[in-house]
């Protein structure tokens, strides 16, 4: 088997091992994160009525024109902080933080930290 492919593998399992525990509700949603090579991706979930409330990504043409490169820590962080916005205009306060699988670590940190910056509570 591959690396690349064994290491997806090992993420896909220890995400199914941390969303037996951790669920989204109408007072505390899951913000969930997803990292590719090229972007980050981060959506407020509410698990119990299976519905999307906030997303954003490096993707969209606010943070595009913002970031050069959507795959750094700085756009990490200019996600994190336009999701918190869209987050409090919403009014959600709170939320249940999903890494996805991914390590607690660079982009992810980035992201979570620029949420809590942004007005979110962990």
């Amino acid at each position: 088997m591959k690396a690349s492919v064994h290491k997806q593998i090992r993420r896909i399992r220890r995400k199914k091992h941390v969303r037996k525990k951790v669920t989204g509700t109408s007072e505390r949603p899951r913000l969930t994160v997803f990292r590719s090579h090229k972007n980050i991706y981060a959506q407020i979930v509410d698990d119990t009525a299976g519905r999307t409330l906030v997303a954003a990504s490096t993707r969209e043409k606010p943070l595009r024109e913002q970031c050069s490169y959507g795959g750094n820590a700085t756009a990490a962080e200019a996600a994190g902080s336009a999701l918190a916005a869209k987050a409090v205009e919403a009014g959600i306060k709170t939320v249940v933080f999903d890494r996805n699988g991914f390590p607690y670590h660079g982009r992810i940190k980035q992201l979570a930290e620029a949420a809590r910056k942004g007005g979110l509570k962990f």
